[in-house]
């Protein structure tokens, strides 16, 4: 049982880095964006709202797309159409 607990912990440990890595680099991403894009000042509000976007498509990121094997997938795909 302490193998399990311990286990289920280190893939927590793994979520929460990657999620806080998304947060960062999606926060990091949409603040050059934001400048380069509408020349507006860099202020406190605005870092407000693109930290509360950027936490739902990390999450969103974490949750759904790295539980996808896309290596299986490709390889189904492409062994389907080398057998044509």
């Amino acid at each position: 049982m302490l193998e399990l607990s311990n286990m289920n912990f280190k893939r927590l440990e793994v979520f929460l880095e990657f999620l806080l890595f998304g947060i960062i680099v999606g926060v990091a991403e949409d603040l050059i964006a934001v400048k380069v894009v509408t020349d507006e000042p860099i202020t406190w509000y605005v870092v407000g709202i693109i930290v509360m976007i950027a936490i739902p498509f990390a999450l969103l990121g974490e949750v759904l797309v790295d539980r996808i094997d896309f290596v299986e997938i490709f390889k189904k795909h492409f062994n389907k159409n080398d057998k044509l």
